[in-house]
């Protein structure tokens, strides 16, 4: 009997802790139901868009107005065209008849000069069947042979040449082959490794020779001994081995010859005298340029800069293959020639510019002083036939402004406000817009 009324109160304790556990596990199960459909809810909202936001999302985003400052500077228009540094002299070394005996056909046999060297009065450039071509300075070309006795304005060249190398003529006369200068002929032939070329005759010359050459050039052993003592040999400067260049030195600017090889008319070539630069523009420019005319000069590839001056522009334009000098080609058409433009550095330009092309920028106008100032975008033109410019003031206000062009260049124009309107160095001025950047863009 004590058995079954314990059993009963421990079940009357256990019955109230049982409800109590699941009432704990329904709560539960309500809170995480809640949650779980409070998260699609705000999920669902996420994704799901009404059709007024969805164009609100893809409208473009607001413009942003671009400006420019009102300058005040000097203008200038360009015209820009191409161009070549070329040398005031090239010079073409060509193969000639071989001189001195028992020559037979003209094959280079030394070559001592290659391109880019500078080159010096009295030096060796190559050698044709074992005669040497000198280098030597003078502004007239080897046109003869030059032998003792000779005469003109070519021998004084010869002699100052010869003198500048380091060999003088002593006392003869300029402009006259004699002894001193037939003597620093052979100075200069024998400081190179050579002999001079004998005229074949005693005391032979190009003047007088034989009999009266003779008596002439020879000397007596004793007065009234009737006999003379024979004259020294003459010497034969031929035109095929000597080059002439202008200046002081030279640069060699190509080599054909190869050793071994026929000689032919075209060896070496050098080039002489101050850089200058060549341009050519098409006839519609030519009115535009006058002599005087500053040029920027750029050599894009090794990008040396340099100014310089136009110092003439061609009255008729370049004939072309097919072509005339009237500028119309074989059919009567315009062949497309430009005008030679010539221009003079303002400072010598380094050897390493020859030959190089570059980019000519020729100033063509100028204002000469500093003028009020805008971008050509800033300048508009309305139905009335005003021009005008719209000035954004520091509060955002738009303030339209009546102006006046003047020369333009370079992507700006000369503005002269209209009278009664005031516009101002510093202010802005509209140039355009941009579309602006929404919240979320990356900004790089």
């Amino acid at each position: 009997m004590r058995k079954d009324v314990t059993r009963h109160a421990a079940g009357e304790r256990a019955g109230p802790r049982t409800g109590l556990a699941g009432r704990r596990r329904a709560l539960i199960v309500v809170v995480t139901g809640s949650l779980a459909l409070g998260a699609l809810g705000l999920g669902a909202a996420a994704v799901i868009k009404s059709p007024a936001q969805v164009a609100a999302d893809t409208a473009p985003p607001p413009r942003d107005t671009l400006t420019a400052p009102v300058e005040r500077q000097p203008l200038s228009r360009t015209l820009v065209t191409r161009g070549s540094v070329v040398a005031a002299q090239t010079v073409d070394i060509a193969a000639g008849d071989p001189a001195g005996e028992d020559t037979g056909r003209a094959v280079v046999t030394k070559v001592k000069a290659k391109a880019g060297d500078s080159v010096t009065g009295g030096r060796v450039l190559l050698e044709v069947s074992g005669r040497p071509v000198f280098a030597l300075p003078g502004a007239l070309p080897a046109y003869r042979d030059l032998r003792t006795g000779a005469r003109g304005e070519d021998v004084a060249q010869l002699q100052q040449a010869l003198a500048t190398a380091g060999h003088p003529t002593g006392a003869d006369r300029a402009g006259v082959f004699g002894a001193g200068t037939r003597r620093a002929v052979t100075a200069l032939y024998a400081a190179a490794g050579y002999e001079p070329v004998s005229d074949g005759a005693e005391g032979g010359s190009a003047a007088g020779g034989g009999k009266e050459g003779a008596a002439k050039n020879g000397k007596s052993r004793s007065p009234g001994s009737g006999k003379a003592e024979p004259p020294a040999a003459g010497v034969v400067v031929p035109m095929s081995e000597v080059a002439y260049f202008k200046g002081r030195t030279a640069r060699v600017d190509s080599v054909a010859a190869e050793v071994g090889a026929e000689a032919d008319e075209k060896l070496m070539t050098l080039s002489a005298g101050a850089l200058r630069v060549t341009g050519e523009v098409a006839p519609y420019e030519r009115e535009l340029l006058r002599p005087g005319r500053q040029v920027r000069i750029l050599a894009e590839t090794t990008g040396r800069q340099a100014v310089g001056k136009i110092v003439s522009v061609a009255g008729t334009p370049t004939v072309r293959k097919g072509g005339s000098a009237d500028g119309s080609g074989s059919d009567g058409q315009p062949d497309g020639g430009g005008y030679a433009v010539e221009i003079e550095p303002d400072r010598p330009l380094p050897a390493d510019m020859a030959h190089q092309d570059v980019r000519l920028t020729i100033t063509v106008a100028s204002t000469g002083g500093k003028v009020l100032s805008v971008p050509s975008s800033a300048v508009s033109a309305g139905a009335d036939g005003r021009t005008t410019v719209t000035v954004r003031e520091t509060g955002g206000e738009h303030r339209r402004v009546e102006v006046r062009v003047g020369m333009s260049g370079d992507g700006v124009v000369e503005v002269t406000p209209a009278d009664g309107a005031k516009l101002t160095e510093g202010e802005q001025v509209v140039v355009g817009v941009s579309a602006r950047r929404g919240a979320g863009e990356d900004r790089r």
